[in-house]
């Protein structure tokens, strides 16, 4: 199908894409959390990008849309690491590992029968949940 990985000259003019916003990191850390800036957002528009075919923009949208803004953006946040540009990289990482994953594509499912041990174990449950039920029967006087 069309719906095959991303290359390696592919990734790249993505990443040229991309927007990044910096912010100040949420939690502990003392004087450099409160005055320095290491939380990166990366964005991404997905309608905007000249790189990805119509079907790889709709496989995206579907499969990461918890991720996706109202506006078509792809967010990745990092706060990993006190320093702004290794949470750059990490933002840059992640994007292409969930780009890659969106468009793995799906294996097909193959029907298969259940054994005949799988059978019987089932039934020898079934029977055994119905001998306990009988136990608990009060006793016909």
């Amino acid at each position: 199908m069309l719906e095959q990985m991303l290359d390696l000259d592919t990734i790249n003019k993505l990443l040229d894409e991309l927007s990044f916003r910096t912010s100040r990191s949420s939690g502990a850390g003392g004087q450099h959390v409160n005055k320095v800036s290491s939380r990166v957002e990366l964005r991404f528009d997905i309608e905007g990008s000249a790189w990805l075919t119509d079907i790889q923009k709709s496989r995206i949208k579907e499969k990461l849309s918890s991720r996706i803004t109202s506006q078509g953006e792809l967010i990745v946040v990092s706060e990993k690491s006190r320093s702004q540009h290794q949470n750059k990289e990490d933002c840059k990482e992640r994007f292409v590992e969930l780009l890659q994953q969106a468009l793995k594509p799906e294996k097909k499912r193959f029907l298969t029968r259940p054994t005949k041990s799988s059978r019987l174990k089932r039934l020898e449950k079934k029977k055994q949940h119905a001998q306990k039920k009988e136990q608990r029967r009060k006793p016909d006087v």
